[in-house]
C-alpha cells in the first residue's frame, strides 16, 4: 500500500513555476523575436499544408470520412471557434510562464509529472508527425511545379519512378490504381520494398541546417515566405471570385451536419501551429507582452483567409471536380488561369516549406524542454558554441521526419496529428480551470475570460470533434492510442526512473 501511495505521489509531482522561471533565465538561447516575428511564425506554420492540400480532401472528402462540400466554411467557423477557446487559455499560461515546452511545460506545473510526459509525447505527435504530412505535400507540389518545365528538364527528373517519390503506402496505392505491378515497379531488397520519398528528405534537410543556423535568421526566411504566401492567397480570392458560380453552391451540405463536423475535424488540421508561436517563449523579448497578440493575432487573420479560400474555391469550380492533392491551383487551371496556377504552385511550395520550418522548430523546443526536466538524455540540451541553437534535437527531429515519411501517408498522418492536438487542447483548458482553484493570486499579464465558461467550452468543443470523428477514422483512431501506450512505456522505463536519480 505504502509502495502504490509514493508511486502516486511520485506521478503527481508538479513543477514549481518560480523554479521553472529561474531554469529558463539561465537558459543560451537568444532572446530576439518581436510580434512580428510571431506573427510570421504562427502564419507561417498555420497557412500551408490545409489551404492548399487538406482543404480539397475536407471538401470532397476521403477513404474514410465524407466531404462538407461548400459548407466547407461553416466548418472552418467550426474548427475556428473549438480553437479560441483553446487560444485564449494558450495565452494566459505563456503570459504567466514565457518557457520553451508549450503544454507541456503548462501541465508539469498543474497536473504533475506523469501528466507532464504524456503532453510531451502528444505534442511531439502533434509536431514530428504533422511535418511528416507536410514533407508528403510538399513533395507532390514540388513535382507539379517540375512538370511545367517538361520541355527543358529531362524526363527522368519531371517524371522520376514512383519509388523515389513516394512512401510505402502511396506507392502501392498508385500503382493499383494505375493497373501497376507493385513488385515489377518498385524494387525490392531482400524480399522488402525500397520506396524514398526524396524530396521530402531534401526539403527537411534544408530546413534542419536553416534552424542550426539560428532562429532570428529562420524567421526572417519565414517572413519573406509568408509575404509571398499572402500575396498569393489574395490573388486566388479576388481573381477567382470573378469565376464564382453560385450554382455550385448548390446542395450547400451535401452530406448534412455528418459532412459539416466530418470537415471541421478534417480542417482543423489547416488552424494547427498556432500554439507553435507558445513553443518560442524562450526566444521573446517580451513575451508576456507578445505571446497572447502573437497566438491570437495568428487565428484571427488565418480564419478570415480561410473563409474566404472555402467560399471561393466551392463557388468556381463543382464539387466532383476539386481536386484533392492541389485543389486551388487545379481550380486555376479549370477555369483557364494557368499562369496563375503555377504562381499557386510556388506559393504553395513557399507555405509548405514555412509550415516544415515551425513544426519542426516546435518539436525542437520540446524536446528540449523535456530534456532539460530528464525525461529524454541530456545530451538533447546540447547548445551550438556559435550559433547558440539546440542542434542535437534539432538533427534528431529532423531525422524523425525523414524516416517517417518512408512509410507514413498524408491522410493517416494528418488524422494523426488532428488527434494528438486536439487532445493537448483539451488538456490545456483543463490546466486552465485547475491553476485558477490552486494558484489564484497568481499574476497573470493575459486572463482568460469567463472562466470557467471558455475553459470548459473549449474542452466540450475540441473532445466533440474528437470523439464524433473516431466513428469514421477508424485507422488513425486505433493508432493514437497505441502512440499514447508507447509514451506510457516510455515513461514508465526511462523517465520515471530518471526523476527519482536527480
Amino acid at each position: 500500500m505504502n509502495s502504490l501511495k509514493l508511486l502516486a505521489s511520485n506521478l503527481l509531482k508538479k513543477k514549481n513555476i518560480n523554479e521553472i522561471m529561474q531554469e529558463a533565465e539561465k537558459s543560451e538561447l537568444k532572446k530576439t523575436l518581436t510580434i512580428f516575428d510571431l506573427i510570421v511564425i504562427g502564419i507561417g506554420a498555420v497557412v500551408g499544408t490545409g489551404i492548399f492540400t487538406i482543404v480539397g480532401v475536407a471538401a470532397v472528402g476521403g477513404p474514410e470520412s465524407v466531404g462538407a462540400g461548400p459548407a466547407l466554411s461553416i466548418s472552418m467557423v467550426v474548427a475556428a471557434i473549438a480553437c479560441i477557446f483553446s487560444a485564449l487559455c494558450y495565452s494566459e499560461f505563456a503570459s504567466m510562464i514565457p518557457v520553451a515546452g508549450s503544454a507541456y511545460t503548462y501541465t508539469y506545473v498543474t497536473m504533475g509529472e506523469f501528466m507532464a510526459w504524456i503532453v510531451g509525447w502528444i505534442l511531439m505527435l502533434e509536431y514530428a508527425i504533422g511535418n511528416i504530412t507536410v514533407a508528403s505535400a510538399w513533395t507532390g507540389y514540388f513535382m507539379e511545379f517540375l512538370k511545367g518545365f517538361s520541355h527543358i528538364l529531362p524526363a527522368w527528373v519531371v517524371n522520376p519512378p514512383i519509388w523515389l517519390v513516394n512512401d510505402f503506402r502511396t506507392a502501392s496505392t498508385i500503382c493499383a490504381k494505375q493497373g501497376l505491378d507493385f513488385s515489377t515497379v518498385v524494387p525490392h531488397f531482400m524480399g522488402v520494398p525500397i520506396c524514398i520519398n526524396v524530396p521530402a528528405m531534401i526539403i527537411v534537410f534544408v530546413v534542419t541546417m536553416l534552424l542550426i543556423r539560428g532562429i532570428q535568421e529562420s524567421a526572417k526566411i519565414a517572413s519573406i515566405m509568408v509575404g509571398l504566401n499572402l500575396f498569393i492567397i489574395t490573388s486566388f480570392i479576388l481573381v477567382g471570385a470573378f469565376y464564382v458560380k453560385p450554382e455550385n453552391w448548390v446542395p450547400f451540405a451535401p452530406n448534412g451536419f455528418e459532412g459539416v463536423f466530418m470537415g471541421a475535424f478534417i480542417i482543423f488540421f489547416a488552424y494547427i501551429g498556432f500554439d507553435a508561436v507558445s513553443t518560442t517563449a524562450e526566444e521573446t523579448k517580451n513575451p508576456q507582452r507578445d505571446l497572447p497578440i502573437g497566438i491570437m493575432g495568428t487565428l484571427l487573420i488565418c480564419t478570415i483567409m480561410y473563409v474566404c479560400v472555402a467560399l471561393v474555391l466551392t463557388g468556381m469550380v463543382p464539387l466532383d471536380m476539386i481536386d484533392v492533392q492541389a485543389p486551388i491551383a487545379n481550380a486555376m487551371r479549370v477555369v483557364g488561369q494557368n499562369k496563375l496556377a503555377g504562381f499557386i504552385s510556388v506559393g504553395a511550395l513557399c507555405g509548405l516549406t514555412c509550415v516544415l520550418l515551425v513544426y519542426q522548430l516546435g518539436t525542437t523546443r520540446i524536446l528540449y524542454a523535456m530534456s532539460r526536466d530528464k525525461f529524454l538524455p541530456s545530451v538533447l540540451q546540447k547548445i551550438h558554441p556559435k550559433y547558440k541553437t539546440p542542434h542535437v534535437v534539432t538533427w534528431l527531429s529532423g531525422l524523425i521526419v525523414i524516416l517517417g515519411a518512408l512509410f507514413m501517408d498524408l491522410n493517416i498522418s494528418a488524422e494523426l496529428c488532428n488527434f494528438g492536438t486536439f487532445a493537448s487542447f483539451i488538456i490545456v483548458c483543463v490546466a486552465i480551470l485547475i491553476l485558477r482553484k490552486t494558484d489564484p493570486e497568481k499574476p497573470r499579464p493575459f486572463k482568460v475570460p469567463f472562466v470557467p465558461l471558455f475553459p470548459i467550452l473549449g474542452i466540450l468543443c475540441c473532445g466533440g470533434l474528437m470523439v464524433y470523428s473516431m466513428g469514421s477514422l477508424k485507422t488513425s483512431a486505433v493508432l493514437f492510442p497505441v502512440w499514447v501506450l508507447c509514451g506510457v512505456i516510455i515513461y514508465m522505463a526511462y523517465g520515471y526512473k530518471k526523476q527519482r536519480t536527480k
